[in-house]
């Protein structure tokens, strides 16, 4: 069973729906007890990274979150928001990070040119092999809306990058804990062949 964690900031019933697509088990929750029997878990994400933090504290999530995924070692796939709050902060806002990936959130320079957010498909480029990219073909393009972007300090973190304006990590693998920062759930084919990856695979 696949666990999409509820605490009032991501696209639940998007990821859920395709999942189901996808005949994959899913239960959305935010009860200790779903957690603990939880096969993989997703934790989705959109807004700023301070709530969503404040979130996870408030409905006592985080050490339920640790001991499955840390302790217990569920895989865990951190989605747009949900992959910065594994890190160990941002510069968005003050509160600490889950800390569980070495890596922090950073804004785009907009004196570069680009527009922020960063809205729109673009292409990922795999740094090495995975079962999260099985069967994705060569160039494929994602769903991004951001404006803060995972800058990991260790590069075999790193599964994917991305450039806008510069470099950046747009996916990352530690362990059990996966990152990614565009919304599969809406990037059509492309996204639901990785979250078939993450289904299977994990």
């Amino acid at each position: 069973m696949i666990l999409i964690v509820d605490y009032g900031m991501g696209n639940l019933g998007s990821i859920s729906n395709m999942l189901s697509r996808l005949h994959q088990e899913v239960c959305i929750s935010a009860r200790p007890a779903d957690i603990a029997r939880a096969d993989k878990l997703i934790l989705p994400g959109i807004g700023a990274f301070d709530n969503g933090m404040k979130q996870l504290h408030t409905l006592d999530l985080v050490e339920p979150l640790r001991r499955r995924v840390i302790e217990e070692g569920a895989p865990l796939l951190g989605i747009c928001l949900g992959m910065q709050l594994l890190t160990q902060g941002s510069e968005e806002g003050r509160m600490g990070g889950l800390g569980w990936v070495d890596a922090d959130a950073v804004k785009f320079d907009p004196r570069t040119g680009i527009r922020v957010p960063h809205m729109g498909w673009n292409v990922i480029s795999p740094k090495r092999e995975s079962r999260l990219f099985r069967e994705l073909p060569e160039n494929s393009r994602f769903y991004f809306v951001h404006s803060f972007y995972v800058r990991s300090r260790k590069s075999a973190d790193v599964l994917a990058s991305t450039t806008y304006g510069s470099e950046f990590t747009s996916v990352f693998e530690h362990g059990n804990i996966l990152g990614v920062q565009f919304h599969p759930e809406k990037s059509h084919r492309f996204g639901m062949q990785l979250l078939r990856n993450f289904g299977l695979f994990y």
